[in-house]
């Protein structure tokens, strides 16, 4: 498939509407597709997920609700074990990951770093937001045009806190933000366990991180609510069983900010008609498996974020821009 034989600029048009809704339908099916291929996975993270006998159907409320409670949160200071009177307990933030982000009114966008960000000329509509959340390394320097400028929170995963190449301690990309980092450990494991046998190893670097600086934002998300994470997402996907894998930083970025935002904008998290092989806006990387998934449950996590948009059709497949919409603060209370 060619995207660039779909896109269209006049949203009105009948050209245009066509385009819009065959290249919607083409992507759709292939996200079924990558979430519904037989599925052999090793079973490394120990997954022992026990199916509901009935499963539900999800509406768009419940679908948003679904998410907001699983309750993906971050590890605190506390005087429990395993972190009491040790180093790292030490060094954990009181305060709540995100905590003073809080409020009404709120505007707020994730960033996706896909190769379909380049040419976008998003900029301009990030930087209107107050929360612009972002992953990883994904720069913004010499891409503002298409990216924009502000960053306010990171989600990091394990291997960028923990590899040489990246300089978690040193980079300005890592600075004066705040930065949620995770590490899935195995499912249903105990902190202890996860502790000493991490995917890989953060908890040197994030040491010497709140070490240089006691104040730092810096936080580390609690692996056992990644797993509650797949667990959500594996009630809503239904009869398909998901890769026996954590879920992505993406995914784990829009369940941290639905509790905190009214309206959530996700910028090519869905692909649009500038979808491209490659992997990031800011390398070279080509590999189709880092649009519609491979190792994580990547394809059905876009269909239940997709549940979730109540954006255009347009808006979605044209510009990259899905939007999901709580109707009140109490929505997920009932």
């Amino acid at each position: 498939m060619d995207p660039k034989q779909y896109r269209c600029e006049q949203e009105d048009d009948p050209s245009c509407m066509n385009k819009t809704k065959v290249f919607k339908e083409k992507i759709l099916q292939e996200l079924s597709r990558v979430r519904d291929e037989s599925i052999h996975d090793p079973n490394f993270y120990n997954i022992n997920y026990r199916k509901l006998n009935v499963k539900p159907e999800y509406n768009k409320s419940q679908a948003i609700c679904c998410l907001i409670k699983v309750k993906v949160k971050a590890l605190r200071k506390t005087k429990k074990t395993p972190f009491y009177s040790n180093l790292l307990g030490s060094l954990m933030p009181k305060r709540k990951f995100l905590a003073q982000y809080g409020g009404p009114n709120k505007t707020c966008v994730i960033v996706s770093s896909a190769g379909a960000m380049k040419s976008s000329k998003l900029g301009s509509f990030i930087d209107s937001h107050d929360i612009v959340l972002r992953f990883n390394n994904a720069p913004t320097k010499t891409y503002e045009e298409d990216v924009g400028t502000k960053t306010t929170i990171r989600i990091l995963n394990s291997q960028v806190v923990s590899k040489p190449e990246f300089d978690f301690i040193h980079a300005p990309i890592f600075q004066n933000i705040s930065i949620g980092i995770w590490d899935p450990g195995k499912y249903n494991a105990s902190l202890e366990d996860w502790l000493s046998n991490p995917d890989f190893d953060l908890f040197t670097n994030y040491k010497t991180a709140m070490m240089r600086n006691s104040k730092a934002d810096i936080h580390i998300i609690d692996p056992r609510s990644i797993w509650r994470l797949w667990n959500a997402l594996q009630d809503f996907t239904k009869e398909n069983d998901l890769r026996k894998n954590p879920p992505t930083s993406g995914f784990i970025g829009i369940a941290l900010l639905l509790p905190l935002c009214q309206q959530v904008h996700i910028v090519e998290y869905i692909p649009s008609t500038r979808l491209t092989s490659n992997c990031h806006y800011y390398d070279h990387e080509i590999n189709s498996a880092c649009t519609f998934g491979e190792w994580h449950p990547l394809a059905a996590e876009k269909l239940m974020t997709y549940s979730m948009n109540v954006a255009s059709d347009f808006s979605v497949f044209q510009k990259g821009i899905l939007k999901i919409e709580r109707k009140g603060k109490d929505q997920c209370n009932k």
